[in-house]
This record gives C-alpha cells, structure tokens and sequence, in this order.
C-alpha cells in the first residue's frame, strides 16, 4: 500500500509522491469533496491540480465519480480508469460529500482492492486524507455532513474506508479558516481518547509497504 496524505496540497514533500507513484506517471483527480460548488468554481480547482501535478512530471484528467453511481455497467469502466494509473489524487473539500460520492459509485471498493494490490498509489490532502480513517465520527466538528449536492444520497455515511489505523486532523494551527475548528477537533480526540494525528499545512504522512 502506498499513500501520501496530506493536510494541504503537496507539503513540503513532492518528491514523496513522485516516488511512490514510480514510472507511471498518469494521474486521475478525484474532485468530488468540492461538489457542492458551482461548476465554473470547480473547473478552477480542477485546473489547479493538473497543474500541481503537472509541475511533477504527472498527465492528469479527472474522474467525476457522479458520473458512476449506482451504476454497475459505468462502474466497470472506472475500474478500467483507475488500473491504467500510477497515482489516484484526492482534493480536499467537504469530508462527507467525498465520502458518499466514493460509496455511490464504488470508489470505495475499487481503491481499497487496488491499493491491497499495490497497483496503485493514493495522493490527498485535507478531506482526501481523512476519508481514510476508519471512522469519520466527530468529523462533523469542521466538515457539514448534511451538505448534499445535486444527484446525492442525502443519507451520512459515517464509515470511513479504514486504510489507516487513525483519524486526521488536517490545518491544525494553520492559517487557513477551519484551523479553529480543527483545533476543537484535536482537543476532542485527545479527551475522548481517539487516535488521530494532527497535521500542519506543510505536513505529509508518508506509507509506503
């Protein structure tokens, strides 16, 4: 398994995720934790990554995971998508809006088989680190989880897809405007005993098995 989590973009560590991706240097943006905004706002994110990916040598197109959901046939041909690529990039965004879209569609599953296989490595950041953890209880401190984009299953899924062993905390003491409420978060993992680790914005939590 091979992920490169992140509080904010690339960290101070670039070359981590060049390395764990290897010789294959295509790319698939999943950009769906910003579903909620409007799409000339979402085109601007979208190009945002390509061109960070770009700056390291990565060929990115996105994978609207609406696109597949509910839909076993459509599903079938993500799957196809993802095995071509060397690295998956997760945007950050809203938490449980990436969380559905990956259960609709059948991310969840595909990825979690892709990277037990090693064929794949995983890249995100702030919400696309988070939906890694085995629970996404108390996320609600800082991400909305009654946000439902158009097309969306208003229903929460509270699961996370348990690739790692802890919670995330991304922007602890960070200059970015949830970094409040990310402080809360982190003072509430540490009361109630949960394990998390906290990120700065320049952090990354390199896995490489």
């Amino acid at each position: 398994m091979r992920l490169f989590l992140s509080s904010f973009r690339l960290g101070n560590e670039p070359q981590k995720l060049v390395q764990l991706a290897g010789n294959n240097k295509q790319a698939i943006i999943i950009l769906n934790a910003c579903d909620e905004f409007a799409e000339a706002d979402r085109q601007i994110r979208l190009r945002q990554e390509v061109a960070l990916l770009g700056e390291l040598g990565f060929t990115s197109k996105e994978a609207d995971l609406r696109e597949y959901f509910n839909n076993s046939q459509k599903q079938q041909e993500l799957r196809k998508l993802l095995s071509t690529a060397g690295l998956v990039w997760v945007r950050g965004g809203n938490t449980f809006v990436l969380r559905r879209a990956m259960k609709a569609s059948g991310f969840d599953v595909m990825i979690t088989d892709l990277l037990n296989r090693n064929a794949i490595a995983y890249g995100g950041y702030s919400a696309g680190a988070c939906v890694l953890a085995p629970s996404l209880k108390s996320v609600e401190m800082v991400d909305d989880p009654n946000v439902v984009p158009e097309g969306y299953d208003p229903a929460i899924v509270w699961d996370g897809l348990g690739l790692i062993p802890y919670a995330i905390a991304p922007h602890y003491r960070s200059i970015l405007p949830e970094s409040a409420s990310v402080n809360k978060l982190v003072q509430h993992y540490i009361d109630h005993h949960i394990l998390f680790k906290a990120l700065r914005d320049e952090d990354v939590i390199i896995v490489d098995e």
